[in-house]
Formats: C-alpha cells, structure tokens, sequence
C-alpha cells in the first residue's frame, strides 16, 4: 500500500467513488487526509504509542513522588517555623563541602525547607538537596533535585524516560517526531471523521462528533477510533504543541520565533542600583538549573540576611512557595521567584537588596506577555502542575484514551491488511494528488514545505513518506519477469 493507493475507508469490496456529499474541494480532500493520516499513522504511531504510555506515568509522577519521598518533602512536627537562617546553617553544617546557592522555604505547613547546593559532580540541571524541618531546624536528608521544579530522582528518571528513553539526545529524537506528528495524524484525522458523520442521517447534529455510532457492529472499532479521537483531541493538540518547546530542532526554532516575536519570558534584574558590570537577570522560559555557581563572598552574611530579604519578598507580592537565589558577587541582589507548584498560576519575581531589604526590582506575572503566560501555563499543563491532581488524572485519562485510537488504529488495519481476501475494501486508483483542484494542492504544498522546515524531523519523515509513495508507484508499472 502507498501513499496515492490508501484503501478506502468505507467497508465496501468494490472501489468507490469520490462521496456525493460535501463540495467538490471536499470530495478531493478526503482521499488526501485518509492516506497521510494512514501512512502518518501507521509508520509514526509506534512512536507517539511510546510517548503516550511514558507520558501516563509522566503525568501522575508528581503524585507517585509524594508517597514514594514523603520522608523528605512532609514533616509531622509542629508549631511556629525557626528563623530562615537558623534552617540553613543547619543544612549548611551538613554539607560545607559544597557550595549554597538556593533555598526554598516551606511552601506550607507540614512542607520541609529545601537548602540546593552545587555539586560539581552532579549533571547538568541537578542540584544537591538538603531538607530541614522547618519547626525544628533539622535536617531529615538529602537527594538530588532536577530542574525548577524540583523533581526527586524518581520523578526525574519518569521525565527523562518520557523525553528520551534514557537514551541522550540520540532518544529526544523520538519524542520529538511524536510531538511533530501527533497534531498532522490528530487534524486529518479530524478530517476523515468529520465526513463519515456527515453521511449519517443525523449529520446536522454536532453530538455526532462526539458519540460512536454502534447499531453497525462491523464498523464499530472505526467509530470507536473516530469517537475517542474527536474526546482527547484539544488536549491532545496541547501536548503536542507543548512538548515540541522541549524538543531539540523544533524547539530550537520556535525559541527564534518567540524572540524575535518578544514572546519570551521576561526576567527580573538582579543588579543593584549603582553597581557596575554586566546586568544580572534570573527566570527563563524552562528554568535550567544546575550550572556551576562561584562560592558566595562572605556566605555567613548572605545565610544572615535571609530572613529579612524573604520577609521583603513576601511583603513585595511574593505569596506562593519560592525560591531564594543568593548572590555570589557584590553588586547583587537576592532573587526570589515563585516556583510551578500544583495550583499556582502565576510566578511573581522580585530583587531584594540583602543589606537594606529593600525590593529594588519586581517582576509580576500579570506583566508578562500574553504568549509568555500562555506558555507557562502550557508547561505547568504538560507537567500535571496546572491545578494539581484534577491535573494529572485528566492527563492519564487522555494518554490511555490515545493509547486505544492507537491500538483500535492497528486493529483495523490487521483486519484489512493486504493479504485477507474477503469483503477488502478496494485502494482508490492513483493520482488523486494530480486531480486535486490547485486551490487545495499549492496550500498543502506551501503548508508542508513551512512545517517541514519549522519542524525538521516531520519533513524528513514526510519527504521519506513521499520517495517510498514513488518507488512502490513505479514497482507496480514495472513489468514482472
């Protein structure tokens, strides 16, 4: 089967034509959507199957850690919390063989302190953990922390598998052609889906859409496939969006575009009035952490101003659970930033001057610009951060339901596959793609030459869908010996 010979969707064993319904643009799309989305499909779904089944137990992974560290994140002690400065002194005294650069206070009652230090011998984005009782100022343990947001080392291994199959940036590949491919499958097959119900008697109810057709026993798994399709579609559509940002080539791109557009996020200034030198921001769109810190001068007197500048912090708009970067160099000033937590939908930033706690420079996210929120809010959705638990179900539930378009999707086609015989529905004949009306041929064409460049990693595919496509073409006109 080839791109220009996708059998017909319609369970009829003999060739039919191009449907009556729709306008004539509409009878030529149809041929068209039905073979990349069967070709897509059948070649990328492999991959967007691994994605959905990594991204399951990505979803609920904030979940999973919760129970599985709760020895470290929660503490059953009570009563007012100890100076902020007393908590990281005592961290401090556990690890002085390495350097602090951050702390994130308690978030909530029952929450432990985190004091991040910087250990040369962890990877990129890791930071070492200590985590201190907040109401007695003593240390519980330790573990390595990933990211922004924090993540312990099982949470970690769950996102890395999600992103690459622990394989390295060779295994971001296949993350990244699900993510290029799962909204061109998802779109037409919207298409295909949309003109079957159109044929119903009922055609002119939208509830359609959304309800499988099951008085056909036999062409129930298509109307599955169809129905459950069209339910996870608008969020599925997100996850695609969304995960190409952390992609290697795409989200390379759509950085370029974001800039040139000023939709990047926005950061906060961490100079102080009248000191010389380069500018010194903090923030960042995915918040990479990790990164080899100079020792602070004179730490003892940073460690003694935090309290004044988290009080100055919370003063300045500062409400949600933060983090504290202290300042290596003179010159600078304390940042303290809102971490992505469950149902937080903003992160305000402000720079506080540890000798004076004075705010020299605030950043809230009501400021930011619309694209940069949009995005934010896209991250926090992908990672089951947006509004917590609610979060994280509705993503398992969406990643189990493609995973049944996926397999319903196989179902069909080993059913119709090649080599049965009986009641197969016949391939349209070839040159559907020349016979298509050139107002939706040179769209298409200029469409997919964008994406493809956009999104490198579907126009290779694309353009290998289309050699294969020729070659079978010209083995079918060859003569056989």
């Amino acid at each position: 089967m080839s791109i220009t010979e996708t059998r017909a969707a319609e369970d009829s064993p003999v060739s039919t034509p191009p449907p009556a319904t729709g306008s004539r643009r509409g009878r030529h799309l149809y041929p068209l959507a039905m073979r990349l989305h069967f070709y897509a499909g059948f070649f990328i779904a492999p991959f967007i199957l691994i994605a959905a089944l990594t991204g399951a137990l990505y979803a609920i992974a904030p979940t999973i850690e919760g129970f599985v560290s709760r020895d470290l994140l929660a503490v059953e002690s009570s009563g007012p919390a100890r100076p902020l400065t007393d908590q990281v002194n005592a961290a401090v005294a556990t690890r002085p063989d390495l350097t602090l650069v951050a702390v994130a206070p308690a978030p909530n009652d029952g929450d432990t302190t985190r004091v991040l230090f910087n250990d040369p011998s962890l990877g990129d984005s890791e930071r070492l953990s200590v985590f201190v009782d907040p109401h007695t100022a003593q240390p519980v343990g330790e573990s390595v922390v990933y990211g922004s947001g924090g993540a312990l080392p099982l949470r970690a291994w769950l996102s890395e598998l999600h992103r690459s199959l622990h394989l390295g940036e060779t295994g971001r590949l296949y993350s990244e052609l699900a993510a290029s491919w799962l909204w061109v499958v998802a779109l037409f097959g919207l298409v295909l889906w949309v003109h079957r119900v159109r044929k119903r008697r009922e055609r002119r109810s939208g509830q359609w859409l959304l309800r499988p057709d099951l008085s056909q026993p036999r062409r129930r798994k298509m109307n599955w496939h169809g129905a459950i399709g069209v339910w996870i579609l608008p969020v599925v559509l997100l996850l695609s969006a969304t995960g190409m940002t952390w992609s290697t080539y795409a989200g390379e791109n759509i950085t370029t575009l974001r800039e040139e557009l000023s939709w990047t996020t926005p950061s906060v200034s961490a100079t102080l009035p009248g000191a010389t030198g380069p500018a010194v921001t903090a923030g960042g769109d995915h918040h990479s952490a990790g990164h080899v810190a100079p020792t602070p001068e004179d730490p003892a007197a940073r460690i003694a101003q935090l309290d004044r500048v988290y009080e100055a912090a919370r003063a300045g708009g500062i409400t949600h659970g933060a983090e504290i970067a202290i300042p290596a160099t003179a010159g600078t000033a304390f940042t303290v930033k809102e971490l992505r937590l469950p149902g937080t939908y903003s992160i305000d930033a402000v720079a506080v001057d540890g000798d004076t706690g004075a705010v020299t420079d605030s950043l809230a996210f009501a400021d930011w610009p619309l694209m940069a929120k949009l995005t934010s809010w896209g991250i926090a959705f992908h990672m089951g951060l947006l509004f917590g638990v609610p979060n994280q179900l509705l993503l398992l539930a969406i990643m189990l339901g493609l995973v049944a378009v996926i397999v319903l999707g196989y179902r069909m086609w080993w059913q119709r596959r090649p080599t049965r015989r009986a009641a197969l529905p016949v391939p349209p004949r070839r040159g559907v793609l020349r016979r298509t009306s050139r107002w939706i041929t040179v769209p298409l064409v200029l469409a997919a030459l964008v994406v493809g460049w956009f999104a490198p990693l579907l126009g290779v595919s694309l353009l290998g869908f289309l050699i294969i496509d020729v070659a079978l073409g010209l083995a079918a006109r060859a003569p056989r010996l």
